[in-house]
């Protein structure tokens, strides 16, 4: 239904052929010429001239329409026309062909039979086609989505009418193609065609353009589209079409009724929030009250419907990899950085406990808890604070996450993430784009240190070996002469980027024209855990000659209740100010990502929970606090790519462009419950066989989940702008709409907040670390305040819109 609650049309195209025969178009040209003076001085060579040459040339004359959606409550004929269409159904479903004349002939054989003995195939396929010899559709409807930014062409399908003297009744044909046709510059995905055929003399109501505009209208909805694809037979094919009448209709005939609040974003939702905004425990409640009648429905989502078990066992797998990991390696930066206090052990059992919970208890199930860089960094500076004073680190933390619980609280309960309506889509992405620099800054400094430690200190190692055989004969410890294994450094470069080279081959592996489509699609579905799976086993057992480190584990470790009388009373307040910082990294960072997962392009449908999920995270974060466990809240790029993982996704291409838009997402809690659950397993395989996934894989994953979060983030494709041809500019709304100079400087103004994020995130005092939370919420001032005197408001509306 979302197709047709948008400012959507039906463009009607009209193309034929100019009356004038080419001879008689040259004689009129000639004729003109010769009323006027003629310089007969100039030496132009008119026998070579390609219209007295005699060549077959014709004009096309193009028209294009817009005609409104059927209203299917109040034209008694819609309805009727479906129900026809039902009884004395031509359908081909996976035709097995790609160009347009196979495509046509297939369905125009079909469709004229015994019925109508008067008219003829090649009439038939003459009132179609323009001309005999230029094989384009002389009549045809599509579906166009118009926004500020301009008008789409829906390229999935298309229908076709002629109407021709010697029939006796309306024909419709609709075919569902096997593969993708490329049908025309605005049809260059088509998955279904509809052809309309109509007596010339035929009641108005009924006409060839009428009952096109029935089937149009159906067919723009995108998840009848979907439904129709998935239809495995003929009668799941009718089944699907008539009950999506039959809803068309009750929503057409109920104009105020729209679907349910919890499908609108907090973007959107600006009259009921603006009353209670700051009304104590209204977000909670209203949140509660949207969210708690579909809790059944969480779980259902992920077990019914087409190709459903399929795509949550994928997305289970994929998030148990994409989770695991992180923990791994986070678990490993948080050992070294806190001296053992925090270790691989509980980073898995606070990932578990964490995700689990939320997987039971959250209001948007899609978001996906993990501990993050941010978060180990600020950690490090609480361990360094509690060097430096001489305080206990495990009570000082504990005391900095109950704090940090209670002011999240406090925001829940005074509906501050209503604020977040003023995060916009450049603050978004900013953020996003931060934290794949992140990921990939952790890599590459892990590749650094690993080849100063085994590959750069042979040269040192070399030289203090010679000195002292020439000084007093004496050699060098043999462990520092282990630490020199230049195969290991080379090993670990190749695991890496092996790891990133699969992934990401395999994750645009759908792009390709290899295998079939479901192929392709489960190839991606599973492009990780093959990366992680076979780049392990390379490293582990093809080089198991070849000696690597592997992370420290200690099984002792788990949950202990804090130490909590160990710290004064003085620190105890003083912990009160890292908690408020912490608590700002945690608002930011659970409402952004929140606000990415409910973005109108991925059409979710049961809504938002800003105020109950950040109070969720609050009160977890409590208990992993009292028992010295690391902090989690809501995790990018992981949680927008879990919902790619649960989605089905239709190709558009414009202008040679190709992109692909969301059609529906399995909105279920059982993928990260099951994820969960097998990361809790997981610590039954420490230390075997984890150890033996090696640490340059982990850094290869880091990258791949950095440059996968790439799609789709329009500032990192206007940057790609800058070093593009203007030629290969792809024809987006903001292109067509604004000044290039003018998208080039608000890329600019983007690019300098993100520079000021990496300055403070990235700087190696760890104390200015602390401010890094505060420079992320004067973004969204920054945007709403300063950036409207730089440039003009609509070029802003444009370039920081939700339209893709």
């Amino acid at each position: 239904m979302d197709a047709i609650r948008k400012k959507n049309s039906v463009q009607f195209q009209n193309d034929h052929t100019d009356g004038k025969a080419p001879n008689q178009l040259s004689v009129s040209v000639n004729s003109s010429l010769m009323m006027g003076s003629v310089d007969t001085s100039l030496n132009f060579d008119y026998t070579s001239s390609v219209l007295l040459s005699g060549d077959d040339i014709t004009l096309m004359y193009s028209k294009h329409e817009m005609i409104p959606l059927k209203d299917f409550s109040a034209e008694i004929r819609a309805s009727k026309d479906i129900q026809n269409f039902l009884k004395q159904a031509v359908l081909i479903l996976d035709l097995h062909k790609t160009g347009l004349e196979e495509i046509i002939e297939s369905m125009l054989h079909e469709l004229l039979g015994k019925d109508e003995p008067m008219c003829s195939f090649n009439e038939a396929r003459n009132a179609i086609f323009t001309h005999d010899t230029v094989h384009m559709m002389s009549r045809t409807i599509q579906s166009t989505s118009v926004s500020e930014g301009g008008h789409d062409y829906d390229q999935s399908w298309i229908c076709t009418i002629a109407n021709l003297p010697s029939l006796e009744r309306r024909h419709v044909a609709i075919a569902r193609l096997k593969y993708a046709a490329n049908l025309g510059s605005t049809s260059q995905e088509v998955k279904f065609v509809i052809i309309i055929l109509a007596p010339v003399k035929e009641k108005g109501t009924k006409d060839g353009v009428e009952t096109g505009r029935t089937f149009a209208t159906i067919f723009a909805d995108l998840d009848l589209r979907q439904g129709l694809i998935d239809a495995r037979t003929t009668d799941e094919f009718k089944e699907c079409l008539w009950n999506f009448t039959l809803l068309l209709a009750e929503h057409q005939a109920n104009p105020e009724w729209k679907r349910k609040e919890s499908c609108v974003s907090i973007h959107n939702k600006h009259g009921q929030e603006e009353q209670n905004q700051f009304r104590f425990g209204r977000g909670i409640w209203e949140d509660l009250k949207r969210r708690l009648p579909l809790y059944p429905s969480d779980f259902k989502d992920g077990i019914f419907g087409r190709r459903t078990v399929q795509k949550t066992f994928s997305a289970t797998v994929f998030l148990y990899f994409a989770c695991i990991m992180p923990s791994i390696a986070f678990g490993v930066l948080n050992d070294a950085n806190t001296k053992g206090k925090l270790d691989v052990r509980k980073v898995i059992i606070s990932q578990t406990i964490g995700g689990l919970l939320f997987s039971l208890f959250g209001g948007q199930p899609l978001i996906i808890l993990l501990t993050t860089a941010p978060l180990a960094l600020y950690t490090k500076v609480i361990f360094l604070i509690c060097e430096d004073f001489d305080l206990d680190f495990s009570a000082m933390f504990a005391w900095v996450g109950l704090w940090n619980m209670f002011f999240l609280l406090l925001y829940s309960m005074f509906n501050l993430s209503f604020m977040m309506k003023w995060s916009t889509r450049s603050t978004e992405e900013i953020f996003a784009l931060f934290i794949a620099i992140a990921f990939s800054v952790d890599a590459i400094k892990d590749v650094s240190r690993y080849f100063d430690t085994t590959y750069h200190s042979c040269d040192t190692i070399s030289s203090s070996l010679n000195s002292s055989i020439l000084s007093n004969g004496s050699v060098i410890d043999a462990v520092t002469v282990d630490m020199c294994s230049r195969e290991s450094s080379l090993l670990y470069l190749l695991l890496m980027l092996g790891t990133l080279w699969i992934g990401v081959q395999l994750y645009n592996f759908t792009n390709t024209p290899f295998l079939s489509e479901n192929k392709r699609e489960m190839l991606a579905d599973y492009a990780l855990p093959v990366a992680v799976i076979f780049m392990s086993f390379i490293g582990s057992y093809v080089f198991k000659n070849v000696q690597m480190d592997s992370f420290k584990y200690n099984a002792n470790s788990g949950m202990e209740l804090a130490p909590f009388e160990k710290l004064p009373v003085s620190a105890v307040f003083a912990a009160a100010g890292l908690g408020f910082c912490l608590s700002l990294l945690f608002y930011m960072d659970q409402n952004i990502t929140s606000a990415m997962v409910n973005t109108p392009s991925n059409r979710l449908k049961k809504g938002a929970s800003f105020h109950w999920d950040l109070m969720v995270v609050a009160l977890l974060n409590g208990f992993l606090s009292i028992f010295g466990l690391p902090w989690v809240h809501g995790a990018l790029p992981h949680s927008p790519l879990h919902v790619k993982a649960l989605a089905d996704i239709e190709p558009r291409v414009d202008n040679g462009h190709v992109y692909s838009i969301v059609v529906r997402v399995r909105e279920t809690r059982l993928s990260g419950l099951i994820s969960h659950i097998l990361i809790g397993l997981s610590l039954l395989m420490l230390p075997n066989p984890l150890v033996y996934i090696p640490h340059a894989v982990l850094d290869g994953l880091f990258l791949y989940v950095a440059i996968t979060s790439l799609s789709g983030n329009q500032l990192f494709d206007r940057i790609m702008l800058l070093v593009t041809e203007q030629s290969a500019y792809p024809p987006n709304h903001y292109i067509r709409h604004v000044p290039q100079k003018q998208v080039h400087m608000f890329t600019g103004i983007q690019l300098i907040q993100l520079a000021v994020l990496c300055v403070f995130g990235f700087t190696p005092w760890p104390y200015i670390k602390m401010i890094f939370p505060v420079i992320l919420m004067f973004l969204m001032p920054f945007r709403h305040k300063a950036l409207p005197r730089i440039l003009k408001k609509k070029y802003i509306e444009a370039l920081d819109s939700d339209i893709l």
